[in-house]
């Protein structure tokens, strides 16, 4: 999840750095917009290296710069639809009055005319401006446009006064920033493993044997679990996609590379989520040179490796392990079978007769199917799914928390 860093000029606003690192620990993407003034506190480096990302002071390229006019002129509107919110810290006397009253004269003010994402600001200065009518009717005008306020702390003052003024702590500003995300955690202490994309098998230099798979489901599964707190190890298979930020990504092309390095890291899960569209067969013979077209071919092919058998042969106690099957018929009894066949705890069943969800679109429907329940995730985004598909396998992990913890009951009562 995408969040912007607004920072304005004032004495706090090298707090701010340490407010990017407390928002990355809650599995957030942090990006940076400086206004003019705030550079004279702290430099965009800082930011830069920090987030990774490119720290933006203005709404034109700098001279000299390879970067268009054009590109520079519309950033704000990209920015500002792109984010999830936009955090202001320290949110200065002024910056408010830009705000509340429409102001539009460099990036920061622009993109927050420009963007729908939720607004946080949280304000630093002297305590005469911060309680100067003028700044507390630009707060009353914030709030009634649902702009969330963090109060300021009451204290000494880099000025020198005592009084209501100072920037609120990171962990309020952070919690605030969670609240309006509706963010969840809940999968911190987990390590998911997670296959996405079509294998390759080579028929000839040229040509291989594949199949329709995006990996857009396996992908947003990754962005969704590190954005809930997971560490994340995604074992790719060639995409057109990003790959997610703050993810591991292990790229392979063949059944037998993504077997080997699932097993590899198989000892570092906890979770394994098998979203691959794996290649059932590959030729048994891979010609050394270009087949030529001359007629009808015959291929001889022979079984790929079965990664999800070898993931539940060598799985360590309390990891879960969900399967992915993809159907044209007899859907539900096919998943069922593969459910127990395999030996998973749950298989994610996706029909893929249905047309405009699955191959080749941003949506999807599944059911989700364990031993005692089929349970029907209907048609949404991919995106959304991913965060479905989390829920049912946390739902998967409490039971057995719970029989761990009753367990470890048990083995602290007295004896006889």
């Amino acid at each position: 999840m995408k969040v912007t860093v607004g920072v304005s000029g004032g004495i706090a606003a090298y707090k701010s750095a340490e407010l990017v690192r407390d928002l990355q620990k809650q599995a957030l993407d942090v990006h940076v917009v400086m206004t003019q003034a705030a550079q004279h506190f702290i430099q965009p480096l800082t930011f830069a290296a920090l987030t990774g990302h490119k720290v933006i002071t203005g709404l034109w390229a700098p001279e000299g710069s390879d970067a268009g006019d054009a590109a520079s002129a519309i950033e704000h509107i990209d920015a500002a639809q792109t984010t999830d919110a936009l955090i202001v810290a320290p949110a200065t006397a002024d910056i408010l009055a830009k705000f509340a009253h429409g102001i539009a004269d460099d990036f920061l003010t622009t993109m927050y005319l420009a963007t729908t994402a939720p607004v946080i600001v949280a304000p630093a200065m002297n305590v005469n401006m911060w309680q100067h009518p003028a700044t507390q009717a630009n707060l009353e005008t914030l709030a009634s446009r649902n702009v969330r306020i963090v109060q300021p702390e009451s204290g000494y003052l880099a000025c020198g006064m005592i009084g209501a003024g100072r920037l609120a702590e990171n962990e309020a500003i952070v919690q605030a920033v969670l609240r309006v995300l509706h963010h969840r955690h809940d999968l911190a202490g987990e390590t998911v493993l997670i296959t996405a994309g079509g294998t390759r098998e080579a028929l000839d230099p040229v040509r291989f044997l594949g199949n329709r798979s995006s990996g857009k489901t396996g992908y947003a599964l990754a962005e969704a679990a590190q954005r809930r707190g997971a560490r994340v190890i995604l074992v790719s298979a060639p995409t057109a996609l990003r790959p997610p930020a703050h993810v591991e990504v292990i790229p392979v092309i063949t059944t037998a590379e993504m077997r080997s390095a699932v097993l590899e890291r198989l000892d570092q899960a906890t979770v394994v989520v098998k979203a691959a569209a794996v290649a059932d067969y590959r030729p048994r013979v891979q010609a050394g040179q270009k087949l030529r077209r001359s007629g009808p071919l015959t291929l001889e092919l022979e079984p790929t490796e079965d990664i999800l058998a070898a993931v539940v042969e060598h799985r360590r106690a309390g990891m879960l392990v969900i399967g992915f099957a993809a159907e044209t018929e007899d859907v539900l009894a096919h998943g069922r079978d593969k459910l127990l066949r395999k030996g998973a705890d749950a298989i994610v069943l996706n029909d893929v007769s249905r047309e405009g969800v699955g191959f080749d679109s941003d949506r999807n429907a599944v059911t989700f199917l364990t031993r005692d329940r089929a349970m029907e995730l209907p048609e949404m985004t991919k995106r959304d799914l991913a965060d479905r598909i989390l829920d049912e396998i946390l739902a998967l992990r409490r039971p057995s928390q719970m029989m761990a913890e009753s367990d470890s009951d048990l083995s602290m009562a007295p004896g006889d």
